[in-house]
């Protein structure tokens, strides 16, 4: 390879010089001691600290650091492999959707790529052959190299390849030595592959995955593909192993495994056997059962290799226009999923892989699309063992060649027809579909995602059905142009409304429907879920989709005021870039849960729980297990008072669903909340013994209001105030309303409450422009006109009354009132009365913002909780007794926004250190509200949290009739649903009190 033509980077059809055939990923074994120990001995990893060259072009890059004698390397700093090159300092970090990198710096067009913004990265990895390696054959294993690379040992050009997300062997046995042998690696950021991975994601290159070597003995299993038919209405199986062998004379000796037991053996020299089960036992997500297939080669005797292979005994077929697991129809309920971590980018920790599978399975997240591309082996392992459906993505988006300004124009799409694209897109399927043909995980594979539409694309699709019949093909992009729909056995939509979806169901349909992607879950979202979910029930054929996505894409850094904080697109002066829109995961990038998780579980959860007042339906929407597994516990409380609670089992087949009494006991008069809740009854490999994966509620009788005491009043009429006392109590009234509320000589009231009507802008709000459209709303919450006030003492004194009228717009002129009744024993009855006018925009809440006292820092209310919900998103929230503080309940969303909400509340406490503070009680209806530090003005204008000051000097609460929903169809047009919005139109009056509270320490 000349170290000046660098051509190939711009053919399409150049996408490999001397890779090795793609093989199943299977691990080698030298004995069974390796074995039991996981210990790899044919592999040694080059993991760890390389030398390294940074160059902004090729140009400009060192073209001689590859050779192996008289090479200078005084320029070399230190990089760890794997690990992308712009997080460890070079470059430049990138956010982007779905433009390329280069538009608007450098007019370019398939298959060309820059020749003076190319970075390259040059690696050195000096090693040491470990001495059971010497003179055997050496396999060089690439996992991962995002985009370009050449490969050189010492001083020989070993090959090139492309595509980032899958494996990329070479056999460099021709050029190992005894001694210390030099691996030099050229990694370039763009090539024409790059036009094939305009992916929504960081912009990252360099060698992103591990990097090992394989010494194979003279005989050894170089590919196993494994395939389960059944028959027999399931009770039989056959386990086919097809093996492709390297070396001669040798003898196999193959044994499958339940548990540790050999239920099954082969001994001979054929590479193609199979073994018979009777009554088998499926695996699916709700039963990961995995048996174990283990191949021994030999030769003349001696045992030279062993490879353990999972298999999972299952069929995924579609039968009359359904998509079937073991002949159930099959729901998925699904989650994108990028691999990211904010410390190391797609470099993702075994620690980290765990954290999510644990995070799936315990939020009834069944299955995964790897979008988009290929994830990294031990993903699929983990998939398999502990149940989680894949769609299996290639690593294929060409968003921008084929979407302008975001309107359809494909004049310039890729690949498409082009011939000179073919085998370069089907070589991506084929390295995917035979690193994974073998993982039971994997039920459909995909076509790549957003690249429009094209013969290439259908090619790959047969390709995908020719190759493995045993599982369906997916394709999004023929949408577009339904001229390609055989790209795809499914109908798979993004972002369909769900209102579409049924439509589209109701007309008797050939291919079921998924959402591959749905619900984007954008900041503060993910409102509205269960209308995608009812669709379960009422039409076979809708088989599910896939939120997106799985987590937020942010990085952590340290900024230039040393603060150590998460940063998106933009924050690394990256342009062009999509800013936060990489915020959009149900964890942060943190991964620490967001408040939309609770949604995700409860919408997502398979055991249904209907509650009343003498028992429970318990509906079993799971497809094999029954609910054995499970002890179901319940509770009555009224208040922060748990007055019964006990647990109980009960079998539910799957499908079924029983009705089970049960005695909750007698009840104070008043409201009482019951609940039923599902458990595991033993540990799990995800969850601890006893947690929880489904919950049913409902509630009797009626919430008590305050006690009213009938008690004179000292009535205080001033000159321009008026002042009210009960024992220890004292109100202030005065022209810009309720001025003071002391107890015990304590002030709360820092600002008079007046009526407001914004909040804080979402991320979805933003998107389709809605604070543009109401921000008349914003300016009535901020500036107001006090245009009337009166009062009427009570000839007895027993009550107060004042009511002050705020003109809140000029034209047309919208009127609020806000009347105080105060009471013994120091009560404040407070009525908000708003006028409807008509021809005015929706309006985000009708609400009363409290300006406290910022030592009013914990609350504690009984409502929906114990997170964050709204009127669009709180089912999978539970009526109860939660406790917080106000700080805490500022949601991190990358961008400020509104945050913090609690519906269905009956009351809220909020105290200080010392246990003083205001308790507010809804009179005749329950009431939303929201305890923040700052105020919606302060966070709609910040672009990140660490914006926000660092000290609150005030606690903000704001009690409401009702706040709209929060949307989540998508991000960049779509309202929230008309039903979850507020009209200007309608008059809202609500009623709540407000009662000094102290409370004595124990």
């Amino acid at each position: 390879m000349s170290e000046e033509d660098l051509s190939y980077l711009e053919n399409p059809e150049v996408f490999g010089i001397n890779v090795l055939r793609p093989t199943s990923s299977h691990n080698h074994y030298h004995n069974y001691e390796d074995y039991k120990h996981h210990q790899e001995s044919f592999k040694q990893s080059l993991n760890g600290e390389w030398l390294f060259s940074y160059a902004p072009n090729p140009s400009v890059r060192n073209k001689t650091f590859y050779k192996a004698e008289n090479v200078d390397y005084h320029d070399f700093k230190t990089i760890k492999v794997p690990g992308h090159i712009e997080m460890q300092g070079y470059g430049q970090m990138q956010y982007i959707n779905t433009l390329y990198p280069w538009d608007g710096h450098e007019y370019l067009r398939p298959p060309y790529v820059s020749k003076t913004d190319n970075p390259v990265g040059s690696y050195i990895c000096n090693f040491t052959i470990k001495p059971h390696l010497a003179n055997k054959h050496i396999i060089l294993r690439f996992e991962g190299v995002e985009s370009a690379m050449n490969v050189y040992v010492n001083g020989h050009f070993v090959g090139y390849s492309e595509d980032s997300f899958t494996p990329s062997s070479f056999d460099i046995t021709p050029y190992i030595l005894s001694g210390t042998n030099k691996l030099a690696v050229e990694v370039f950021k763009h090539c024409s592959g790059s036009w094939l991975e305009d992916q929504d994601m960081w912009r990252f290159f360099g060698i992103f995955r591990e990097v090992a070597l394989y010494d194979l003995p003279e005989c050894y299993v170089e590919d196993v593909r494994v395939t389960t038919p059944l028959s027999d209405e399931y009770r039989k199986a056959n386990v086919n192993v097809d093996l492709k062998m390297m070396g001669e004379g040798y003898n196999l000796v193959a044994k499958l495994m339940d548990d540790n037991n050999v239920i099954a053996s082969y001994e001979g020299c054929d590479t193609s056997f199979s073994f018979d089960l009777d009554h088998p036992r499926l695996w699916s997500s709700e039963d990961p059962y995995l048996y174990k297939l283990v191949v021994e080669v030999y030769h003349n005797n001696e045992l030279l290799e062993i490879v353990p292979v999972n298999v999972g005994v299952r069929e995924f077929a579609m039968r009359d226009g359904i998509m079937q697991l073991n002949g159930k129809r099959i729901v998925l309920r699904g989650v994108n999923r990028h691999e990211f971590s904010c410390e190391n980018g797609r470099v993702i920790s075994h620690e980290e892989m765990l954290y999510d599978i644990r995070f799936m399975k315990q939020h009834n997240i069944n299955a995964v699309r790897t979008s988009h591309y290929p994830n990294v082996n031990e993903w699929y392992d983990l998939c398999d063992e502990y149940g989680i459906y894949l769609i299996d993505e290639t690593n294929m988006e060409s968003h921008g060649s084929w979407q302008k300004l975001g309107q359809l124009e494909p004049s310039w799409n890729i690949p498409g027809n082009l011939k000179e694209w073919q085998a370069c897109v089907l070589s991506r399927a084929e390295s995917m579909l035979e690193r994974d043909k073998n993982h039971p995980c994997v039920l459909i594979y995909s076509c790549g995602n957003e690249s429009y539409a094209g013969e290439d694309i259908v090619n790959m699709a047969n390709y995908f059905r020719k190759t493995d019949p045993t599982r369906l093909v997916h394709y999004e992009g023929c949408t577009w142009n339904r001229n390609y729909s055989a790209a795809t056995d499914m109908e798979s939509r993004m972002y369909a409304k769900a209102k579409d979806i049924e439509d589209y169901l109701k007309n008797d349909p050939k291919k079921p429907y998924i959402s591959c992607e749905y619900m984007h879950a954008m900041g503060n979202s993910l409102g509205g879920m269960e209308k995608y979910i009812e669709l379960e029930d009422r039409y076979e054929k809708y088989q599910g989709g896939f939120i997106w996505d799985y987590i937020d894409q942010a990085i952590s850094y340290t900024n230039d005021f040393s603060e150590k904080v998460l940063g998106y697109g933009g924050d690394f002066d990256d342009r062009n870039t999509d800013y936060n829109f990489c915020g959009d995961g149900i964890v942060f990038a943190n991964r620490k849960p967001s408040p939309k998780a609770d949604e995700v579980k409860y919408q997502y959860q398979d055991i249904i729980l209907n509650v009343d007042e003498a028992g429970v339906s318990i509906r079993s929407k799971r497809l094999f297990k029954d609910t054995s597994d499970l002890i179901f516990q319940y509770q009555a409380i009224q208040g922060k008072d748990v007055i019964r609670k006990g647990q109980f089992e009960a079998i539910v087949q799957p499908q079924e669903e029983i009705y089970v009494p049960v005695d909750f006991g007698t009840f104070h008069p008043g409201e009482v909340i019951l609940t039923v809740s599902a458990h595991l009854k033993e540990e799990s490999l995800w969850a601890e013994q006893g947690f929880e994966i489904a919950f049913g509620q409902c509630v009797l009788g009626h919430y008590s209001d305050m006690p009213y005491v009938e008690e004179p009043l000292v009535v205080i009429p001033g000159d321009g105030d008026l002042g009210v006392k009960c024992k220890e109590f004292e109100v202030l009234f005065s022209q810009e309303g309720l001025s003071s509320l002391k107890y015990r000589g304590k002030e709360y009231m820092m600002r008079g409450p007046r009526p407001v009507f914004m909040r804080a802008t979402t991320d979805n709000e933003r998107g389709y422009a809605h604070h543009f459209t109401s921000n008349i709303w914003a300016g009535a919450s901020s500036n107001q006109a006090l245009t009337n006030m009166h009062y009427n003492i009570a000839q007895d004194l027993h009550e107060v009354s004042i009511t002050y009228e705020y003109s809140v717009l000029v034209e047309p002129r919208v009127r609020v009132e806000l009347t105080y009744y105060v009471r013994s024993p120091g009560i404040v009855r407070v009525k908000y009365h708003y006028y409807g006018q008509p021809h005015l925009p929706e309006v985000p809440l009708f609400g009363t913002l409290f300006t406290l006292s910022h030592k009013l820092d914990h609350f504690s209310y009984l409502g929906r909780g114990p997170h964050e919900n709204y009127v669009d998103r709180k089912k999978g929230s539970r009526l109860g007794f939660f406790e917080s503080t106000v700080k805490d309940n500022l949601t991190p969303y990358l961008k400020p926004q509104a945050c913090g909400n609690r519906t269905d509340v009956r009351e809220v406490t909020l105290l200080d250190r010392d246990q003083d503070g205001l308790r507010f009680t809804m009179v005749d209806a329950p009431f939303e509200f929201t305890a923040l530090p700052y105020s919606w003005q302060m966070m709609d204008v910040a672009l990140h949290q660490y914006e926000l000051p660092e000290r609150s000097y005030y606690t903000y609460l704001t009690i409401m009739n009702k706040q709209m929903g929060v949307g989540g169809d998508d991000s960049w047009g779509a309202p929230v649903l008309e039903e979850y919005c507020l009209k200007a139109s309608d008059d809202q009056e609500y009623i709540f009190d407000i009662m000094p509270i102290h409370q004595e320490k124990a």
